[in-house]
């Protein structure tokens, strides 16, 4: 078992409903240009860049607490974090409608609503030019689909992981399906997200990979798929199948670590959280596949407005730099899709554990190449999405 540090504490400005959603073999690099391109300017003999506050507003699992302070040391940049929540459609209508652009600089959401915040205007597109570390995001990172909109990139994957199920072997064994969240024989002992961006998929995932039920694909369900998924759920809640609909990280952590649930679909990061507790928590490698997402950095508009722009992009480039990577998988076994993060663990003279790094890299990796089962990647925005928030506002009512 791997020990990580607490997990702290993060800005809240309205309820969370924290989304979430292991580090190559270290080589030596030397004086190569990927070695050069996680060094901040003033270690390079360069003047430091001016100081700058961005405001970033992104899933509280994406903050790194203590660890900021080497930003504002390496840049020169202060972040002040505030936890925007997992649910999209909150943060898309306060992006588009509300005064999230005026209060925040740099967002961080779930893939997948690029297209609708650039086509509204609410999002500017990164200069890529300008962050030099992009060139060593790994290549199929950078090709996920919905990070770019008409040629432009909007989305700049900070994260990338696959998502499975949460259980507890002392209670249910070993757990390989999306079967034993439905399993009658655990009635009142499983869960689910409340949200739809997660639940939906992972209960279509199941319906498809075991031919209940016929599904293109579970990331973008047509409408008589929606329907079937959602009356499929409907029903099994009816049934008393759920302990609950679990909402945010706090209670997903607790449902876990008080052994109320024994499975239940959500974030690798619990897992951790849960064995700190003493609690024995472990991931499932389940034989249907992976529910695949990216959590990614967003340019508000109002950053640009605001003249942020230069820091905002020497924020993420600093991101993508390395020691941001390290930090964000020993405090939460996440994952940025570059070796650069290696590459700060094996010289961060013991800050950070680089066989760690390493074994957490490969875990990644392994989800979506090695793995059983297919990798069906998440998007808060499927053509139908207003349908889905329909359906689930009738499935809390049930």
């Amino acid at each position: 078992m791997v020990d990580r540090e607490n997990e702290g504490t993060v800005t809240r400005d309205h309820a969370s409903n924290i989304s979430r959603r292991r580090l190559l073999s270290i080589l030596g690099m030397g004086g190569s240009a990927l070695g050069l391109a996680t060094v901040p300017l003033a270690r390079r003999g360069f003047a430091q860049p001016s100081k700058a506050t961005v405001r970033y507003w992104a899933s509280g699992t994406m903050t790194i607490e203590k660890f900021w302070a080497q930003l504002e040391r390496d840049e020169g940049i202060k972040v002040v974090f505030s936890d925007n929540g997992n649910d999209p459609g909150p943060v898309v209508s306060r992006m588009v409608f509300g005064n999230a652009n005026d209060l925040y600089d740099v967002g961080g959401l779930q893939g997948g609503a690029e297209k609708e915040l650039a086509l509204r205007n609410a999002i500017a597109p990164w200069d890529l030019s300008k962050i030099p570390n992009w060139n060593d995001v790994w290549s199929w990172a950078k090709e996920i689909p919905y990070t770019q909109v008409n040629g432009k990139q909007y989305g700049i994957p900070a994260v990338v992981n696959a998502d499975s199920m949460i259980y507890l072997p002392q209670k249910v064994g070993k757990v390989d399906s999306y079967h034993t969240v439905f399993d009658p024989k655990l009635k009142g002992k499983t869960a689910m997200e409340d949200a739809w961006i997660n639940s939906a998929i992972f209960t279509a995932i199941y319906l498809k990979e075991n031919n209940l039920l016929k599904i293109k694909d579970p990331g973008n369900l047509e409408k008589d798929e929606l329907q079937g998924v959602m009356e499929f759920l409907i029903k099994k809640k009816k049934d008393g199948q759920f302990r609950t609909f679990w909402n945010g990280w706090e209670q997903g952590v607790q449902l876990v670590t008080s052994q109320e649930v024994w499975v239940m679909t959500g974030w690798e990061p619990i897992v951790y959280a849960a064995r700190r507790a003493g609690v024995q928590a472990d991931y499932a490698v389940p034989k249907e596949g992976y529910e695949g997402w990216s959590n990614d950095l967003l340019l508000h508009r109002g950053a640009v407005d605001r003249k942020l722009s230069e820091a905002a992009h020497r924020m993420a480039n600093w991101i993508l730099g390395g020691y941001y990577g390290a930090a964000l998988s020993k405090l939460r076994g996440y994952v940025v899709p570059t070796d650069h993060s290696a590459m700060a663990a094996a010289k961060s003279g013991g800050e950070f554990d680089a066989k760690v790094q390493a074994d957490l890299n490969q875990h990644v990796k392994n989800k979506f190449f090695s793995k059983k089962g297919a990798t069906h990647w998440q998007n808060v925005r499927p053509t139908h999405f207003q349908l889905y928030e329909e359906w689930w506002q009738k499935l809390r009512n049930a």
